[in-house]
């Protein structure tokens, strides 16, 4: 029953949040444990009760202070002035810029719609398809979840309580290697199709754009050396990060106003509440499954079909593809990690960070793929072109990113070396 009514409640388009507390209650009324309600409200809070969620704020008020204050311009002209005459320059410069902006904002969708503004346009100018340079931007925003600081890393680190710091140390490797073979398929795409070459610039007046670009690459060297060097946890970073990107903001662009404040605040406190509700409603939604015994069956199953690790993991890299192409990220994150985390580290024995990061790419991987797919969507409406249409011009980036998370699942090290 308690399956139904969550399939039920998921199909009528309700909220995962309210889906997963609801799916609880029913649970409760179904097995007659109606005391367990008294602790319903407690676990909801005890679930919040974690010092590594004060990040989730703040890495979301960087992505909204770096938004007013005109960082991306100067990142995609910083971009531009050492990879943009190649052939495709452009697309180039989409990808680096990209990679750098993931390395401040942390959020897929938050990235695809601000990238899209600014590059779509000027590669629809230079004669790229307007369905390509929209695809091409919508998996560049596939970084930003990846690259530290990462949202979904903090959400996974606190359901799965392994150290935020490791686990958004974990993402660096993954995320340079998905952003070397984005590279490598516009270069096979740019001979195949000729795309044009950009505009080559001299010495100085790239150095002209690193110095105009040097206080905001200031903002991930701040929040990735305070966490690699030990200086602080990931929440102390990403408070130092968010002052850095004020200061910036106001001294520097002077894009910024006080005036502006209360918007960016506001903002950052609805988002905010809308990914803790989720974390919440998981904690409640994990209790259930761990009373009713799910991660046991789950496990005792999946044992008969999976007997080694790797056959495990390729099990799980199909599963999720398919839960990722109808449900979010981090909502996605929330419903399997209980479930499938113990069998994957009691069972299989594989390392939870490296399970993490596997699990996580796959997830986000399910924004750019139909029917669901959010950021495919964002993309699409953004730059006024059809959805499907972008999925279709940019399959060689999926099958891309399907090669990744294979290699990624079947190479532990790409995850740990850092750690």
């Amino acid at each position: 029953m308690t399956a139904a009514a969550f399939l039920i409640l998921l199909l009528i388009g309700l909220p995962i949040g309210l889906v997963l507390c609801l799916a609880a209650l029913v649970f409760i009324w179904q097995t007659g444990n109606l005391l367990l309600i008294d602790s319903f409200p407690l676990k909801l809070f005890t679930s919040l009760d974690n010092f590594g969620l004060l990040a989730i704020p703040l890495f979301i008020l960087i992505g909204e202070l770096m938004n007013g204050a005109g960082i991306t311009t100067r990142l995609v002209r910083l971009a531009a002035s050492f990879v943009g005459a190649f052939r495709g320059g452009l697309a180039y410069i989409n990808l680096v810029a990209n990679m750098m902006v993931a390395s401040i904002l942390g959020s897929a969708t938050a990235q695809i719609a601000m990238m899209s503004q600014v590059m779509v346009p000027e590669m629809q100018r230079a004669g790229y398809e307007r369905a390509f340079a929209a695809g091409l931007t919508a998996y560049g925003g596939l970084l930003g979840p990846i690259i530290p600081p990462s949202i979904v890393f903090v959400v996974y680190a606190v359901l799965a309580q392994v150290a935020v710091r490791d686990m958004l140390i974990a993402g660096i490797l993954p995320g340079l290697m998905l952003t070397g073979l984005f590279i490598l398929t516009v270069a096979a795409l740019g001979w195949r199709h000729a795309y044009p070459p950009g505009e080559r610039l001299d010495w100085p007046a790239r150095l002209a754009a690193a110095r105009a670009a040097a206080p905001m690459l200031a903002i991930p060297l701040v929040i990735i050396g305070t966490i690699l060097g030990g200086y602080g946890s990931p929440t102390e970073a990403a408070a130092i990060g968010a002052v850095v990107a004020a200061a910036i903001g106001f001294f520097h662009t002077r894009s910024l106003r006080l005036r502006d404040m209360p918007e960016i605040l506001m903002r950052t406190g609805l988002n905010t509440a809308l990914v803790l509700f989720l974390v919440a409603a998981a904690g409640v939604f994990s209790w259930v499954l761990i009373f009713g015994q799910v991660p046991q069956t789950a496990a005792a199953w999946i044992q008969s079909v999976a007997t080694t690790p790797v056959a495990f993991m390729l099990l799980v890299l199909v599963a999720l593809l398919i839960v990722g192409t109808v449900i979010d990220g981090i909502p996605g994150l929330i419903m399997v990690v209980p479930i499938l985390l113990p069998i994957a580290t009691e069972v299989y024995g594989i390392h939870p960070l490296h399970f993490g990061v596997v699990v996580s790419i796959n997830l986000i991987l399910g924004l750019l793929s139909p029917p669901v797919g959010i950021g495919l969507y964002v993309a699409a409406s953004v730059s006024r072109v059809g959805a499907l249409e972008v999925f279709r011009t940019t399959l060689p980036f999926f099958a891309v990113a399907c090669i990744a998370l294979v290699i990624l699942a079947l190479v532990p090290w790409l995850s740990l070396a850092l750690i």
